[in-house]
């Protein structure tokens, strides 16, 4: 055991759930251990915001803030409410054990509780031209990015056709010139409501049964060359910004099965809680998020499961001090 002392709370994630989760356990002196990784998810420490530019809705910066210096804030108040960061990934946990165990490559660590806020990522297509214009007109996240000067006015695409797509091209169509939505198939898999509100717009436009082959551009994204799956046919769309609207992920990988997670992976917890169906275990932000994802209700969540563990460490305790007061009685 690389540490024989037993944690009161080990968070593990790096976005703005954890790091609010160790804000409020740090300032309720429970000197909380978090792991924030090591490009865990193929993301640096910080999360999916250290992929974004330009963050303008996030509240406290009138004046917009990049994502990694956000993160970067986030990351320096955790360290001056008392929390304890470690560089290093979580491979594993073992959550059948009273203190539960985390395993990372260096050691293993115990603690009473678990704060899991490991996030999601976004899924990508891996297009030719994608690392070139990744946040230089492509996005995944149009709620996040699509206000953002280089997309207003400017012809916009949007890659999907479930609710996600519908959502993101509606909301698009706010700030782009025109929003065109790349449809795989003839049909759409949105809800019937999401369906009609893009169906009517008429600033968006569907192209059926195109995939997109490649993003072109020069310094930045200036169009995207698609493909009709049926005629093989071939043309480059104008366009200054793309956006992925095809799912996430939720990184939940090194928690083996051992939690409830519903259809898409994300982890399940109680109703208007973090609190998970193991006790002591709690889920917050985008791991458990499939709806809003969004920086600010991450650190929500990330206050209400640093709340809830201290609640129940203060109960653990107690129940615990009961016991030794039974034997101690018996003897």
């Amino acid at each position: 055991m690389s540490d024989q002392s037993v944690e009161n709370v080990i968070i593990v994630g790096s976005g703005p759930a954890a790091h609010t989760a160790a804000v409020y356990t740090g300032r309720a002196e429970l000197r909380p251990l978090l792991f924030e990784g090591f490009m865990a998810g193929g993301v640096a420490a910080g999360g999916q915001l250290t992929t974004t530019t330009e963050v303008e809705n996030y509240p406290g910066f009138p004046d917009g803030i990049s994502g990694p210096e956000l993160m970067d804030r986030m990351r320096a108040q955790s360290l001056a409410c008392g929390a304890r960061i470690k560089t290093e990934t979580v491979e594993r946990v073992d959550l059948s054990v009273r203190p539960f165990v985390v395993y990372t490559a260096t050691g293993e660590y115990s603690s009473e509780s678990l704060i899991i806020a490991t996030g999601a990522t976004a899924k990508r297509l891996a297009l030719p031209g994608e690392e070139s214009y990744w946040q230089k007109g492509i996005s995944a996240c149009a709620v996040c990015d699509g206000a953002l000067p280089i997309f207003r006015n400017k012809p916009l695409i949007v890659i999907g056709g479930g609710d996600s797509a519908c959502e993101e091209a509606s909301y698009l169509s706010k700030y782009g010139s025109t929003v065109t939505l790349l449809v795989r198939r003839d049909v759409l898999r949105a809800s019937k409501a999401m369906q009609h509100r893009v169906l009517n717009d008429p600033k968006i436009t569907i192209l059926w049964n195109t995939e997109a082959e490649e993003a072109v551009g020069e310094a930045a994204l200036t169009g995207v060359r698609v493909r009709n799956n049926r005629t093989g046919d071939e043309q480059v769309l104008e366009a200054s910004g793309l956006f992925y609207a095809i799912g996430h992920q939720p990184n939940t990988e090194f928690l083996e099965s051992q939690l409830p997670t519903d259809e898409t992976g994300y982890v399940i917890t109680e109703s208007d809680s973090t609190r998970t169906s193991v006790a002591g275990v709690f889920a917050c932000g985008d791991v458990k998020d499939k709806v809003f994802r969004q920086a600010v209700t991450a650190a929500g969540s990330g206050c209400m499961a640093a709340l809830e563990a201290e609640h129940y460490l203060v109960d653990l305790k107690s129940v615990q001090r009961d016991t030794v007061s039974q034997i101690e009685g018996k003897t």
